[in-house]
This record gives C-alpha cells, sequence and structure tokens, in this order.
C-alpha cells in the first residue's frame, strides 16, 4: 500500500475573514498538491478566526453549510482531501467542529472537540460527545481530534482500539504549551503506535500566543516533519508499512490488560 503524504497548513489566516482564509486555504491546497500530497490538514477554527468571541454565532454555519461546499470545490480542484476547522450550528448549539472532505467532494468526517479548553470556549461550544469519528482515506484509517482533546491519553488510546492508523489534530496551542507539540504529541503516537498530525495556528491573537512547531509524529515517537514558529507547509508520509511493522515491534495493544483498568472510567 503506497504512503499518504500529507501536508499540514501552520497559519492563522485573517481572524474573522471567512472568504479570505478560504482563499489561503485554496492557495495551500495547490502547493500541497504540486508537492504530491493527497491531504492536507488545516488548524483549529482556521475558517473564522480562534479569539473571535462574540462573533461565534455569526459565523458558525451548519456542517453542510456554503463553507462545506466551498472547501468541496477545493478539494476537488486539487484532488486530494482537506481537513478544516470551523464553529459548526446544529438549532441553537455551536460546537468547536472540524471537518474531513474527501478529493471527490464527499463529506467524509465531521467531528466535534469533546474536551473544551478554557474560559473562552466553554462560554460559546457545546462539548461533542462522540469520542471517536473515522474515515478511510487512501486505504489509511483517519481519525479526528482537536486540540486539547489529544491531552488525554484516553481519547488517543480509544482511536487506537478502534483501528486509527493516522490521528488528525487540528489545534490551537498557544505560549506556554509548546511541550505539548514538542513532546506529549510525539509520545502519544509511539504509545498508541499511529500517525498523529497536529497542525497549529501561529502568531499572535487577541489574548493569545499561537507557537506554532506543528508536526507530524509516527509511530516510533519520531518527529517526520516538523514547523517552525511561523507561517509554513510542511509536507511528510505517513506510511503504513511501517506502520504495520512497528505495531510488530510494539505489541502495546496487545499486552494491555483491560480488567486491571476498569477503576479509570
Amino acid at each position: 500500500m503506497p504512503s499518504l503524504r500529507t501536508a499540514l497548513l501552520q497559519s492563522s489566516g485573517r481572524p474573522g475573514a471567512v472568504a479570505e482564509n478560504l482563499k489561503a486555504l485554496d492557495e495551500a491546497a495547490a502547493r500541497a498538491a504540486g508537492a504530491g500530497a493527497r491531504l492536507l490538514v488545516s488548524p483549529e477554527l482556521f475558517l473564522t478566526g480562534y479569539a473571535i468571541g462574540d462573533a461565534v454565532p455569526e459565523l458558525a454555519e451548519p456542517a453542510d453549510g456554503p463553507c462545506a461546499r466551498a472547501v468541496a470545490e477545493i478539494a476537488v480542484r486539487h484532488g486530494l482531501a482537506v481537513l478544516y476547522g470551523y464553529p459548526e450550528r446544529d438549532g441553537e448549539r455551536i460546537f468547536n467542529a472540524s471537518q474531513l472532505i474527501g478529493p471527490d467532494g464527499g463529506r467524509l468526517a465531521n467531528y466535534r472537540k469533546t474536551h473544551l479548553f478554557g474560559c473562552f470556549e466553554q462560554e460559546w461550544f457545546t462539548p461533542g460527545d462522540q469520542a471517536v469519528v473515522q474515515a478511510d482515506l487512501d486505504g489509511i484509517r483517519v481519525g479526528l481530534l482537536i486540540c486539547y482533546d489529544v491531552e488525554f491519553p484516553e481519547n488517543v488510546r480509544a482511536h487506537a482500539l478502534a483501528g486509527t492508523d493516522l490521528l488528525l489534530v487540528p489545534t490551537a496551542q498557544m505560549h506556554p504549551f509548546q511541550f505539548v507539540a514538542e513532546s506529549v504529541v510525539p509520545v502519544r503516537a509511539f504509545e498508541s503506535q499511529m500517525y498523529v498530525a497536529y497542525v497549529n495556528r501561529t502568531g499572535p491573537e487577541g489574548e493569545f500566543e499561537f507557537v506554532g512547531l506543528s508536526c507530524l509524529a509516527g509511530p516510533d515517537g519520531t518527529v517526520r516533519t516538523r514547523a517552525g514558529r511561523g507561517e509554513e507547509l510542511v509536507v511528510g508520509e505517513v506510511d503504513p508499512e511501517f506502520l504495520a511493522a512497528s505495531r510488530a515491534a510494539n505489541p502495546y495493544l496487545h499486552d494491555r490488560r483491560p480488567g486491571l483498568y476498569g477503576s479509570l472510567a
């Protein structure tokens, strides 16, 4: 099975400017496709901005809304899948969501952040209630989490037990928590034997300072590609043959003793 070349778009776009962020996503998709990527991953709430405060209800839209259609056009035009972050409206509720659109423009998966971080998110968003959301892309089982979710080992292990090969984590990682990008994410990839694409915002936005450092971590705990602190598009390979060999050599899932862990839940 061939590798899945994956592009990570590290950018904060322009907060509050959805049309401009869609244009930036289109431009990044063109560059990613030109580099041979079959998947482009953008950061948390990329289409609207993160620190948008009172504008959250105004900019939120349904999972099948205008932005979904616009991203579908981008995916088809460049022949690759696109994961984007956005505020999802469902009736009176708003979720911090990410959606995966396939190369044919079809909606493959939509995930609602289950663990909300800080007062800002808890004020504006409803937590999702589906722990594992997956889709298949080019023979790879892709799973979705968002930012703070990946800092709970239970979330990543749930994906591992459900067969996730590549975990996509759009994020808004801020100072002084850069150790998550530097250390926690590679450990998550190793302990649950999967690839993890962690894709961050960058630079100042409202009261936040996003630290960049987006990465694709492999199941051996090594970082296959890493962005710096500024705007950047980086590309890495998700190799299913290496993943299978790593799982055979590191049988954490096989050697688990779930009967001992019941008290954790």
